[in-house]
């Protein structure tokens, strides 16, 4: 299917409609315990999205791809790590959020919108899209090896593991 033939509408609804569903998750997602597997999962599912550069029309030079993977980690993982902190609240780990924390994200949405429609204009679609890929993969790999760390110092600090772990979790 050719995307440049779909309505623009149709692409901001769908970009928008992904958004609300993101943010539904990450609400979500703040109300359970937080496990090595919940830190680990996000990255690693995402890490198969690499499989896009199997085609052609994806391929992005590696100079870019350094670029917006350096952007994702250094710049636009900050304001999230900033915004989210573990405790321990019994014998489990929770997620602790700021009240920005939503609203960084609707800000890292916005900014990654417009960015995209500037991008658009001067590339095609499909490496767009790659570029983005790249983008939130440095990201969120960044957020959640940070977490992944503030995890482990957490349960050094307390001198213990939440229930359900039975041993130190393997880095």
């Amino acid at each position: 299917m050719d995307l440049a033939h779909v309505p623009k509408a149709l692409v901001v609804a769908g970009s928008l409609a992904g958004a609300v569903v993101m943010l539904a998750w990450r609400h979500r997602e703040s109300r359970r315990p937080v496990t090595v597997r919940a830190i680990v999962a996000p990255p690693l599912g995402m890490a198969t999205g690499f499989l896009m550069f199997v085609a052609p029309a994806t391929r992005i030079p590696w100079s870019w791809a350094g670029a917006a993977f350096g952007i994702g980690a250094l710049v636009l993982s900050v304001p999230l790590a900033m915004t989210s902190r573990l405790v321990r609240e019994g014998d489990t780990v929770m997620m602790k959020r700021s009240s920005a924390f939503f609203w960084i994200l609707i800000g890292l949405f916005l900014v990654r919108f417009v960015a995209r429609e500037w991008f658009e204009r001067r590339i095609t679609m499909p490496q767009t899209g790659a570029l983005f890929f790249v983008l939130a993969f440095g990201m969120i790999l960044r957020w959640r090896v940070g977490m992944y760390l503030q995890y482990l110092r957490l349960l050094r600090a307390d001198g213990g593991y939440p229930s359900g772990v039975t041993s130190r979790p393997s880095a």
